[in-house]
């Protein structure tokens, strides 16, 4: 009983500390708050290749364009790189390192002007193994987990955008 009562008083401090931090949440709001509405209003560039047929898809399932007439522009260059790291004693790859980059940029459709520029990676490690379907499965299946990833990181990169340049103009 002694035990709890001493860690009560450090837990009530740090739950005060955490109160006033001033940590507000992203989507405040809900579905019709600021952000969540900036991201409805994005549109997709096309984006080429394969990799950029799966970051395109993956972003249009994350910001959800409502229909709205877009006040944004996503455009966006991946870099796909596939590189051998490990090598066995008959000099072929044991390992690959499967890297996807993206940099993107949001543009003001009615400005023309870029409000963001940045990027945003991500790696997967892959086994090579004896099939050569499996390697291909393997490195696909990658593509598509990194697809998702960066896609993430890029939604939450605007919206943070959105919430910052919101609160900002707020008076």
């Amino acid at each position: 009983m002694k035990r709890i009562a001493s860690l009560a008083a450090p837990l009530a401090l740090t739950v005060l500390g955490l109160s006033g931090c001033g940590l507000k949440p992203l989507y405040t709001g809900g579905g019709s708050g600021v952000v969540a509405t900036t991201l409805t209003r994005i549109q997709v560039a096309p984006i080429e290749g394969k990799a950029g047929w799966l970051m395109t898809n993956a972003l249009n399932d994350r910001l959800a364009a409502g229909g709205a007439t877009p006040l944004y522009r996503l455009e966006v260059r991946l870099d796909d790189k596939i590189t051998g790291l490990g090598v066995r004693r008959d000099d072929s790859v044991a390992r690959e390192q499967r890297t996807l980059r993206a940099r993107y940029q949001l543009i003001d459709l009615t400005k023309g002007t870029v409000l963001l520029d940045a990027t945003a990676g991500s790696d997967a490690g892959i086994d090579v193994v004896g099939s050569e379907y499996a390697t291909i499965a393997a490195e696909n299946t990658a593509l598509e987990r990194l697809s998702d990833i960066v896609a993430d990181q890029i939604v939450s990169r605007v919206a943070l955008y959105a919430q910052r340049t919101q609160t900002s103009k707020a008076p």
